[in-house]
């Protein structure tokens, strides 16, 4: 290959990369497209980058619908919980930020993943956008930028009587606190403690903190896909201790899937 053929093969970014899953065969070898996840999740909508080829979003489609059915399966939850009953719409390649592979936006209620650079961020922003919307099912608060970790944490008001709420809040005493007590966790701690040593409030948000709890969640169930969730164990962020890890991870995620579990088994009966 001459110098000037190498300058015109288009770099091949990572999301052509394997990605490791063992879970089940959703697609039974197919390709699938963005609306097929519309259909299937019923996500209000997915926007797709003017950038993305045709060829990316073959490839993105069918990562995108192998962890969204893993996450469904992790969670024991129907399609619509992962959709937040229709509310959330997913980006790809769109509403880039700076220095972030993947965000969440409140205001538009999208799930955006880099091209490039989202995989495994999205069980993190997943949680990021459940957080959103649960927070008004959870507390009777009015208000369009509500997170239900930052009420929780906050103390702003008791959350409605309800065993899911009950067990949700469990959850948030495992994440935030330590021997449920009014003692910050260890995760709490370290976060505290990497903001200081970068001179940011970043990781001690409660959003923050709760999204990486719940994607270390993930990551500790049998059905692994590392599109979905990765990094939460040997990681340079992992080894800073901005995850749960040991005990408190295997208990935090008891209560997490106890929660989902419960929510999912509600929804088909009802």
């Amino acid at each position: 290959m001459t110098s000037q053929q190498h300058a015109l093969t288009p770099k091949k970014g990572r999301l052509h990369k394997t990605f490791y899953r063992n879970g089940d065969d959703h697609r039974a070898g197919a390709d699938v497209n963005f609306q097929d996840i519309i259909r299937l999740f019923h996500f209000r909508s997915i926007e797709i980058g003017k950038w993305v080829t045709e060829e990316e979003k073959r490839i993105a489609a069918n990562l995108f619908f192998d962890a969204l059915c893993d996450l469904m399966d992790i969670l024991q939850v129907p399609e619509n919980v992962i959709s937040l009953n229709g509310s959330l719409s997913l980006g790809f390649g769109v509403g880039g930020q700076k220095f972030a592979s993947a965000h969440y936006n409140s205001a538009k209620k999208q799930l955006s993943l880099a091209k490039n650079a989202g995989a495994g961020a999205l069980a993190h922003e997943w949680f990021h956008a459940f957080d959103h919307y649960i927070a008004k099912k959870m507390y009777s608060l009015r208000g369009s930028n509500l997170f239900a970790t930052e009420i929780w944490i906050n103390e702003q008001q008791q959350a409605v009587q309800h065993p899911l709420n009950q067990q949700l809040a469990k959850a948030f005493e495992l994440i935030f606190l330590q021997n449920s007590n009014s003692e910050p966790s260890e995760l709490v701690r370290s976060s505290v403690f990497v903001d200081q040593k970068m001179k940011s409030f970043y990781y001690a948000r409660p959003q923050e903190v709760g999204a990486r709890a719940f994607e270390a969640c993930v990551q500790n169930h049998p059905i692994k896909n590392a599109f979905l969730v990765q990094g939460t164990m040997q990681s340079a962020e992992a080894k800073l201790g901005i995850y749960p890890n040991g005990e408190i991870r295997e208990e935090i995620s008891q209560a997490i899937f106890t929660y989902f579990h419960w929510l999912g088994a509600a929804l088909e009966n009802r």
